[in-house]
């Protein structure tokens, strides 16, 4: 049955769906939807246009869905933060909804991202995403599934970082991180492939093997992009990994940390 602690504050208009928890004065606007089996912790605060998927836990003293802090913002913008199923968001974290009318700020499914962090206007998140401590995220910053984010790591705006990507503590990420790398320190370079996350997500000896072999014609040749780009393609298999790899150096905006 859900579970409306007396001295919380909830807007009637609020859709609150079955199964939810709402903590001890806890704050949820009016424009607010809960999933089924959400657990709303004491002194969390959720306004604005945010959705929740079921099963997600906001910790205490959390604000999601707070007006964005860019100065771009225009009274009348209708802004969205959209959070998937089964993510946690731990004590002290802020998602700011987007800026421009219409944008949304999203993170996906069975996301963690754990304490003090701040997701900015218009960042998305993929599934599977984990943040450590502190991390801070400009706005629209894309993060895609399965990445791992150490503590203490700043992302400049408009940043990407790849799936499967392992971001080292105290990063500070002014150009994109590839998917499948290490990308660590401050200045940040790549160093190697993030085997053990690999190996633990099932993929194949043969998939690193061959993404092993993209970075070092990446990072450890002597080539500039285009280059090592033509050698990929004419000396590693064309497996989706490959082609996930050379497709984010190829769209990049900002350069593609090396």
């Amino acid at each position: 049955m859900t579970s409306i602690h007396p001295t919380a504050i909830v807007a009637p208009e609020a859709k609150i769906g079955a199964g939810v928890s709402i903590g001890p004065y806890a704050v949820i606007g009016p424009e607010v939807e809960l999933g089924d089996g959400c657990e709303v912790q004491s002194h969390a605060v959720i306004d604005g246009s945010t959705s929740l998927g079921p099963g997600c836990q906001v910790f205490p003293f959390a604000h999601i869905g707070g007006k964005t802090q860019d100065l771009k913002f225009r009274e009348g913008n209708r802004t969205f933060v959209k959070v998937g199923a089964r993510s946690v968001l731990r004590e002290y974290v802020t998602v700011n909804c987007g800026t421009k009318d219409g944008e949304s700020t999203i993170l996906g499914d069975d996301c963690l991202i754990m304490a003090y962090c701040h997701l900015a206007h218009g960042c998305v998140f993929g599934n599977h995403v984990i943040v450590s401590n502190s991390s801070q995220f400009a706005g629209e910053v894309t993060v895609g599934d399965w990445a791992v984010i150490s503590g203490l790591v700043g992302v400049h705006q408009f940043v990407r970082i790849g799936t499967h990507a392992m971001i080292g503590g105290g990063t500070v990420l002014k150009q994109d991180a590839a998917p499948y790398f290490i990308t660590d320190g401050n200045p940040a370079s790549a160093h190697g492939i993030n085997t053990i996350g690999l190996s633990r997500r099932g993929f194949q000896r043969e998939t690193v093997v061959a993404l092993r072999d993209c970075y070092k014609l990446l990072c450890h040749d002597g080539l500039n992009v285009s280059d090592a780009i033509v050698a990929i393609r004419e000396s590693i298999p064309d497996i989706p990994e490959v082609r996930t790899l050379v497709e984010f150096f190829q769209s990049t905006q900002r350069g593609v940390i090396r």
